[in-house]
Order: C-alpha cells, then structure tokens, then sequence
C-alpha cells in the first residue's frame, strides 16, 4: 500500500511538531518553508530565551486563552506540557522552571529548540525545502489534492510547481513579526478555499499614548505598580506588575498583557485611559499618614527634594508638573489642597492610550482562521476535507507566559497525527 502522503506549510514550531508527528506515523512528508532556514520565529521566542510552556493545570492554563481556551481543551488532553517536556527531554533538551511556571531550555537558547526540532524531523524521514513558499491550495471539489509552490530560490529559471498529497496541514503562522516569515499567507490560503477568518490585529503589542509624558520618562521601567484600564470610563481591567515608558509610551509585561484587550476597544474607537497606581501597597488613608510624616520630618526641605523618597528620578519633574505644586516650596508650606492633589496623582497617574504599534512589533496575533470551522478533536477543517490547522494560522492567542508556543506544539501534534492517520 502506498505511504499516505502529507504536505505540512511552514516551519514554524507547529509546523516542525505537524511533520515530525506525521512522518513517525508512516507517511510520506514534505514540509514547505519560504524562509532560507526553519523556524525564523522560533528563534526569537522568549527574547531568544524560548518559553517553550507553563506548568499550569490544564483550567488554568484555558483560562489565559479567553473566548478561545474552549477549542484547545480537547487538544491540550491528548498532547500538555508534560508530554512536551518528555518528548523535549527525548530529543535532548533539558529544561528549567522559572518564576510564574515559565518553562525554558536550561541552555537559554531558542536555537537549541531549533536544531532539536529540525534534526529530529530530518531523521523522521521528512523531506524540508526552504525558499518554498506556497501560494495555492489545489481543490478537487471539497477535497484538498495538493499545493502550488511559486519558483524555489534554489532553483532559478523554473517556474510554479505542483506538489499533490492527501492531506495538507497549514501551520504558516500569524502576521506578527513579518521579517521571520510570519506574513499571514495561511489566511489567504484558508479565506481562497472557503474559510472565513477572524479579522486579525496585533496582540500582546505596545502601546502609544497622548502627550509628552511617556517620551520624557523614555527608559524608566517602574516594578510593582497597579495599571487599570478604564473604557469610556469604565474600569475593564487591573494587574500589578512591571511596565516600561518608551519615546512612543508603554511597554513592558502588563502593558503587553493588557494590550488584547485596548486593541480591540480602540478599533471601535472607543476612549482608552490607563490609570497608574505609583503606590499599590498603600490605600488612600495609609499614603495620607505617609506624606504627612514625610512632610513634618523633613519640614525645611523642598518640595523637589521630598519627591526623591517617594518617586525614581526621572518621574519627579512629571510630578511636579502635573500636581502644579511648585519644586521649591518647603514641605511644612504645602497645603491640605497640595498634598490631597499629590497624593490622588500617585494612585490615579493618567494616560490616554491612541493606538498601538504594528505588527512588526507584536510578540502574536490575534483572529485568523474561525475554529468554529475547525474540529478541535483533529484541527480537520469542517469545510475541505484532508485540509488541517496549526498554531498561530487559527483565532487562538494568550498571555505571555509560554501559552501560545504550547497551543503551537500542541496543535501541531494533533494535525500532525490526524493527517497522517
């Protein structure tokens, strides 16, 4: 009987996990990648340190997916972190749990991933072409038959080639960083065959904002502090944690973590302002005793100079320019007014967000191909038959935390084996 022959576009993480899985079943693969070299993307997960997965249960881990955790519990069922870590573990690769169940390669090197990945699937019998990229899916009616390839970097003077297969999983990845490869080819291929996609944005993004402000802090990375995002005036959410002025306005881990959701409010142009808690671990009254004993101790001091106790260095004009308390007043000439203005600004700093950078410096991407087209018990899509989906292509994107490459590898094993089988 002749091997059942799967094509696999991309090779990407879940498109390197496809191939592998679907070679180890027996069938003839041949993954596709446009890039000169698998895994572009890959390589900078993490910030090059690759956050493969979490440790988190399985509920926990849904819930950092929002609306589309409840397609990825089947999958997460069958392939989770610990079958990840033990296939890794087989392949070589040692790994190390961090702060937050962030799990890495103790070397601290994505490209270790890489190679691991890229030399188990050469043994597995793939066959990987790079400088491939594919610009049809061939149809037979409802059935997917084969792909078209635009010429090969390699080979110069040929034109298209067709390549056919019973099945073809589509692991392309999302838009977000384009220079890696990632430049939404798997939405135009699934939108030509009848596929609808969810309208895509840039997810776990920076962040512009209004004003001056956040150029002159540019640099000034603040820990600790409460961030709450208000929606036409509406407090939607709030997280504690690490964030970073830049010359355009904020960045940093809850700024990234938050940023989902401002994106999607201000594509209906709705009013977007973050409201800063400089001093979570103090409450209004508690902050109340602290600048009044702070201003009787060091009474003679001025105001600019009081500020260094309480704010970095760089914060201390912006403060001083929003409160309008004047830098040289003494701290026993402060008024009730001035100190209640000083002391509402630290637990409410306001800054109104405009828009957000592009997809170049978005870690992922949020909508693509519709799950509910999708069948989460195989990633067959409900449309064509022996057509599948993988990773980043599908309307599926979480927090930072090692979410998303999980739901990468997970999906990419069970397309992998559901093609093959």
């Amino acid at each position: 009987m002749a091997k059942r022959r799967v094509i696999v576009v991309g090779a990407g993480a879940s498109g390197l996990m496809a191939a592998g899985q679907a070679a180890e079943l027996g069938s003839e693969v041949l993954l596709l990648e446009k890039m000169p070299r698998p895994g572009r993307k890959l390589r900078i997960t993490g910030k090059g340190r690759c956050n493969l997965t979490n440790i988190a249960s399985i509920s926990e881990f849904i819930s950092h997916f929002e609306s589309s955790g409840r397609f990825l519990r089947q999958t997460f069922s069958r392939f989770f972190s610990g079958e990840l870590l033990t296939f890794l573990g087989k392949l070589g690769v040692r790994t190390v749990t961090e702060r937050g169940g962030r799990v890495f390669p103790i070397s601290e090197q994505a490209q270790d991933i890489v190679d691991a990945l890229a030399a188990w699937v050469r043994k597995s019998g793939v066959i990987l072409r790079t400088g491939s990229p594919v610009g049809e899916l061939l149809l037979e009616g409802k059935r997917v038959v084969g792909v078209q390839v635009e010429r090969h970097s390699t080979d110069r003077g040929k034109g298209s080639q067709i390549h056919e297969a019973d099945a073809i999983v589509v692991a392309s990845g999302g838009a977000s960083y384009p220079a890696t490869g990632s430049t939404g080819d798997g939405y135009r291929l699934a939108e030509s065959v009848g596929h609808t996609i969810v309208p895509i944005r840039p997810a776990l993004v920076p962040l512009e904002t209004a004003g001056e402000t956040a150029p002159r802090l540019q640099g000034l990375s603040l820990r600790n502090v409460t961030v709450r995002v208000l929606i036409d005036e509406k407090k939607r959410a709030e997280v504690l944690g690490e964030m970073l002025f830049t010359h355009f306005g904020l960045s940093g881990p809850i700024i990234l973590f938050l940023s989902r959701q401002i994106v999607d409010a201000l594509r209906l142009r709705q009013r977007v302002i973050l409201s800063i808690d400089l001093k979570p671990a103090l409450d209004q009254r508690k902050l109340n005793e602290r600048l009044l004993r702070d201003l009787e101790t060091h009474g003679k001091q001025k105001f600019r100079t009081l500020l260094k106790g309480l704010l970095p260095a760089k914060l201390i004009p912006v403060c001083i320019d929003l409160t309008g308390i004047p830098p040289d007043r003494v701290g026993h000439q402060i008024t009730v007014q001035e100190r209640k203005r000083l002391r509402l600004w630290l637990k409410d700093f306001r800054l109104e967000v405009t828009g957000h950078r592009p997809f170049s410096e978005a870690i992922i991407t949020a909508g693509g191909v519709d799950t509910r087209e999708v069948d989460p018990r195989t990633m067959a899509s409900r449309l064509v038959e022996g057509l599948y989906f993988a990773g980043e292509v599908l309307d599926i994107d979480a927090d930072t935390g090692g979410y998303n490459l999980q739901a990468a590898f997970s999906t990419g094993w069970l397309a992998g084996r559901s093609a093959a089988q």
